[in-house]
């Protein structure tokens, strides 16, 4: 994907990763190019698809969902039909913040985050366990963030 970039293209994706909130003005600065050429080069990775958006990343701690949980989801049948019907179902839950298909022991692994035991176990059992096709789940509290949301590096 990185062959149809040139360095420039290269250079604001890697400040902009890193932050988001840059005026067009500073980013140009910092890629070497004109305001203009920038805007026209940002625009442009926006419209083709390589940055999918710019939002800010709260501290969860902050509002009140400072518990992070992992759950692995194994579901009772492996067919395209459950899987369809699992991943149409988890992207209504608005407390879901990744669900990804997995290899392995699992289905599919969940990125949750709650207020603490008490809220988790709550959606737990009047929420995920109700999902269609659900036959286990195993839970997984994060005792400690060590890398978070990292950048790519490309």
């Amino acid at each position: 994907m990185t062959d149809e970039l040139d360095k420039i293209d290269l250079k604001i994706l890697r400040h902009l990763q890193r932050d988001g909130r840059l005026a067009n003005a500073d980013l140009a600065k910092l890629v070497d190019v004109s305001a203009a050429t920038c805007h026209r080069r940002t625009q442009r990775l926006f419209e083709e698809g390589y940055i999918r958006a710019v939002r800010a990343m709260l501290a969860p701690e902050r509002v009140r969902r400072g518990a992070l949980v992992m759950v692995g989801v194994v579901l009772d049948r492996s067919t395209p039909q459950s899987f369809a019907d699992f991943e149409a179902a988890i992207a209504k839950l608005p407390f879901i913040l990744d669900c990804h298909l997995v290899a392995g022991d699992f289905d599919y692994f969940l990125k949750i985050r709650v207020r603490d035991m008490v809220d988790f176990n709550r959606l737990h059992g009047s929420q995920l366990i109700a999902l269609p096709g659900v036959r286990q789940t195993r839970t997984f509290f994060v005792m400690k963030e060590v890398v978070d949301n990292a950048v790519l590096d490309f």
